[in-house]
């Protein structure tokens, strides 16, 4: 469903992203992670069509993003990390703005928006402005969003930010259903737990390259670990178990 082909990202002399090669396939949650600065949002942010790679290639369900950008941007719905929206309208008219752009007709659209409402416990603002909107539900709404066009690759960064627990369990359970139905989540995220509790694979980069995949077990045997949790695998590959140490006392 995504392939990342030597994809790379210069920032003058800066490589953000350094010839990485990834491979998710249908019906995955697939993880993201690495350190801050390690590139994880220029990824996103490539893979989204909101930056273009220095050079490689990303192919979503069979286009290359470079040769048909509508075909491959129209398989996917972004969540960024920070919602952007125009929060004089309602969110029944934010919702009605991006099935307009994806030109989708109107016959099913309002269902498909009132489903979504109601999916994400925003009935009852549906006719309120954004801006009377709290963090999470605006996150919950610009989710909704990614959803409208009923898309194949949802790509998100950060998916728990400003949520409640109740609307991070909400989301967990979204995003697991979606996926059940034979379509694919990149999903970016510091929650080490969020991750070993939702995803399938995870891939972690670190200095804008992978350095390792895998599902939970793969990634044990990289690190030579023999603990059970993702927090001292992830410390251990890359290179933070110092910080580890001082988390540990910490909680004492």
């Amino acid at each position: 469903m995504i392939q990342l082909i030597d994809l790379t990202k210069r920032f003058g002399n800066l490589i953000a992203v350094d010839s990485i090669n990834l491979k998710v396939d249908s019906g995955e949650v697939f993880g993201f992670l690495g350190p801050n600065g390690a590139g994880k949002t220029t990824t996103i942010k490539m893979m989204a069509g909101l930056i273009k790679p220095t050079s490689g290639r990303i192919i979503i369900n069979g286009w290359d993003l470079a040769e048909y950008p509508n075909r491959a941007k129209k398989v996917v719905g972004f969540i960024p990390d920070r919602p952007f929206l125009y929060e004089k309208l309602t969110a029944l008219e934010f919702l009605r703005f991006i099935a307009g752009l994806y030109n989708l007709s109107s016959n099913g659209v309002e269902r498909r928006m009132h489903y979504l409402f109601e999916l994400f416990g925003l009935t009852d603002w549906q006719n309120e402005l954004i801006e009377s909107f709290s963090h999470g539900m605006k996150q919950r709404l610009v989710m909704a969003s990614a959803f409208i066009h009923q898309p194949k690759v949802i790509i998100v960064d950060e998916p728990m930010v400003g949520l409640d627990p109740k609307g991070a369990k909400l989301v967990k359970e979204v995003l697991r259903e979606f996926c059940s139905e034979g379509r694919t989540v990149f999903m970016s995220t510091h929650t080490l737990e969020i991750a070993e509790e939702v995803c399938d694979r995870i891939a972690i980069i670190q200095e804008g390259k992978i350095i390792a995949v895998g599902n939970m077990k793969e990634l044990r045997e990289k690190a030579g670990s023999e603990g059970k949790k993702l927090e001292p695998i992830f410390f251990k590959l890359t290179g933070g178990e110092e910080v580890q140490k001082v988390v540990e006392a910490l909680r004492f």
